[in-house]
Order: structure tokens, then sequence, then C-alpha cells
């Protein structure tokens, strides 16, 4: 069952939720945006929500007060990193509340995935085929959200995640809930020996353990010598190694690249587009 519930809003933005998590944990919204429902034109059009990009700033700015409006939070409340496809990651806290949220030069340097226990916070990053990954706990009460592209993957951004929210916070792996987001699938992803060799490390995996067969969920051998990958699974199995239940980690089914009605494609596009934004955030009324 796909856990990102599309949420088509009237005059306004077009919004994938994960309404089991919201119904579980009182006050939390989570989700991604889709590209529809903005003010941005042309490439970016319409619901750009990527400062980086050569889009008008003001009309980012319009796209991300949109969402914030939609889901009940100020966008001042909204905190963003320079994202690098790194492994840091970010404690927030009160103090960063509006950090990158109205331009670049305030994001958090060199952030990749955002932990935090604070209300009326929420934790945004930005995507346009790598894999949003969500995490909740709701026993303590901590979120996190991860930016994972092939080399974010690679260093095991989601088990790094998980580390830090149970460093910080004493988070107990088996109490959390995750989910995998909207993102370039394995039908579109071709990929080549070097990054296969970095998914094979991450993975720890043998050459017995690779058959290339239906029974293999992490990539296949094409024709051409080359590989098409699945960024979801590869990041589904780190989250098992890092103690989340299996049945607590839940994956999203659409493929950006496959679907540019509802999402942008950096690859799909030649990079001339716009970017998707996953949050994730205690509401103002929790």
């Amino acid at each position: 069952m796909e856990p990102f519930s599309f949420q088509r809003v009237e005059g306004g933005p077009d919004l994938f939720r994960i309404c089991g998590w919201e119904s579980r944990i009182p006050g939390l919204s989570v989700g991604f945006t889709s590209r529809l429902g903005g003010v941005s034109q042309e490439s970016f059009a319409s619901l750009n929500c990527g400062l980086h990009v050569a889009d008008d700033p003001d009309s980012v700015v319009a796209n991300r007060r949109r969402v914030a409006e939609e889901i009940g939070i100020p966008l001042e409340g909204w905190v963003f990193g320079e994202q690098v496809h790194g492994k840091r990651v970010a404690v927030i806290t009160a103090q960063d509340a509006g950090r990158g949220a109205f331009n670049r030069s305030s994001a958090l340097p060199e952030a990749d995935a955002f932990i935090t226990r604070e209300p009326r916070l929420v934790l945004a990053a930005l995507f346009a085929d790598c894999v949003p990954l969500f995490f909740a706990d709701p026993v303590t009460g901590v979120i996190g959200l991860a930016h994972a592209g092939w080399k974010g993957t690679a260093l095991a951004i989601a088990a790094e995640t998980v580390a830090a929210m149970v460093n910080h916070f004493g988070v107990q792996p088996e109490n959390l809930l995750a989910a995998i987001g909207p993102s370039i699938g394995s039908c579109c992803y071709e990929v080549d020996n070097r990054v296969i060799d970095e998914i094979d490390r991450v993975l720890d995996l043998s050459a017995s353990d690779k058959d290339n067969g239906e029974r293999f969920p992490y990539y296949q051998k094409t024709i051409a010598g080359k590989y098409d990958l699945d960024l979801q699974q590869v990041n589904r199995q780190i989250m098992i190694k890092a103690g989340i239940m299996p049945s607590s980690i839940e994956l999203s089914r659409y493929c950006t690249s496959c679907s540019t009605d509802l999402f942008y494609s950096h690859r799909k596009e030649k990079g001339i587009t716009g970017r998707m934004m996953a949050w994730i955030g205690k509401a103002v009324h929790a």
C-alpha cells in the first residue's frame, strides 16, 4: 500500500502526506510536495521549492509559504540546510528556526540530515530524484529527515541519522517509524561500476550475495554492462542494519522520473528543473 497519499488542494499546493503517521502521532505533519500548485514559471513550473536553481527567489519563497500555510506551521519555523551529498546530521534547536527558509546564506552548512525534538519546527530538504528518508519516534517525539542521493546512500546517511537520534535523544531504533519517499526508481536509474562498488561496500555484499536474479533487490546488470540501481531498497537495508524493524519501514512506489506530471526529475529533465520539498514537523496546535 502506498504510504504517501496525494492531496489535491484547490488554489493551493498539491501535496503527498504520510497520513498514517499523522493520525498516529498527535500534531505531526509529514510529507512531500508535488510540482503542482505554485507560482513558478517555465522549466520550474509551478511549485519549485529550491532556491539553488535559476528560478526567481521571490517565487520560491512564495511557493514555500503556500506549503507552510497549508500544513499550519509558519515558514519562520522551517529549517533548511545546504545539501552537499554528505552524511552530516544536524541537531536542530529552537534557535535554528527560519534558517535557510528565505535565503540560502542562512541555511545550515553542509547538512544533509536533521533531527530534533523541538515543537513548532519543521525540518525540510529538497529533492529531484534523490531519496527522501523520514524518521519518527512515537515514544520520545524525536523526528528526523535525510537527503540520500547515491553518494549519501553509500555513506550510510540513514544509519548516521539513526545513530544521532540514539546518541542525542536516547531513541531506541526498534521504536522508530521510517518512510522512504518518492524518488527515481530502478526503472530509470542506470549507473556504472564506480557507483555499484560503493553500494556493495556499504551493504557489505560478497560475490555469493549477488546472483543478479529476481531475488536480488538492490540492482540488476543491464545488457550494456551497467546497472539498474534501486536506491530505495538499498536505504531500506541500511535502515534495517541500523536497528529499525522491517515492518516499520514504508516505501513509496512513485518514481520521480516516470511521473514528471507530478514531480521534478533532474535526470529526466536534464538538470533544468525545480525541486520538491520533504518536510516533517510538529504542528502549532500540538
